[in-house]
């Protein structure tokens, strides 16, 4: 009797193991499947002001200075960082990219380019580009690792990678002042 009544317990257990009508046979009840990946809509900050701007280092083989514009930094809930970088040149030339960094793939994309008047210009082929380590120029290498991506996690919150800028400014050869 014992017997029979313990098959009775492990009867609907072993027919939940076995059951082949569903979709998922196989995958744990706790596995979610996956959604896909969605971005969301880029909106453009205004135009950087110089006494938003921190500087962070990048490499000692480059002469150009890397800012980033402290109010454009926006943490999404899709996994993107997004912000307003600034290099200036030796030579005195300024570009201004608003971009994103993904995280988890380390990928960039630039969204729009700044104008002299203030203005943004959309980037003609925005897509999402593996970042790529390279001694010269590795600035969304840093970007990436040390500011808005450490352990490749984005960072929760505009405060959170501001701190973070500024712990590594020290580092920066030069002020914010364009």
């Amino acid at each position: 009797m014992k017997k029979l009544l313990l098959l009775l317990c492990y009867l609907p257990l072993a027919a939940h193991a076995f059951d082949f009508g569903k979709p998922n046979w196989g995958k744990s009840e706790f596995e979610d499947d996956e959604k896909p990946w969605a971005e969301l809509e880029a909106q453009l900050p205004p135009a950087p002001k110089p006494e938003n701007l921190l500087p962070f280092f990048v490499s000692a083989t480059t002469d150009n200075r890397f800012y980033i514009d402290a109010p454009s930094i926006t943490p999404g809930k899709d996994g993107v960082v997004r912000y307003t970088l600034i290099i200036k040149s030796s030579a005195g030339a300024v570009n201004i990219s608003y971009e994103g960094i993904r995280c988890d793939p380390s990928e960039v994309k630039r969204y729009a380019f700044g104008r002299a008047d203030g203005s943004w210009a959309k980037a003609r082929s925005a897509k999402w580009e593996t970042i790529s380590y390279k001694d010269v120029n590795r600035q969304h290498h840093m970007l990436h690792d040390d500011f808005f991506c450490p352990n490749n996690i984005p960072v929760v919150s505009r405060e959170a990678a501001v701190k973070l800028l500024q712990a590594g400014a020290h580092l920066s050869a030069g002020g914010a002042a364009w």
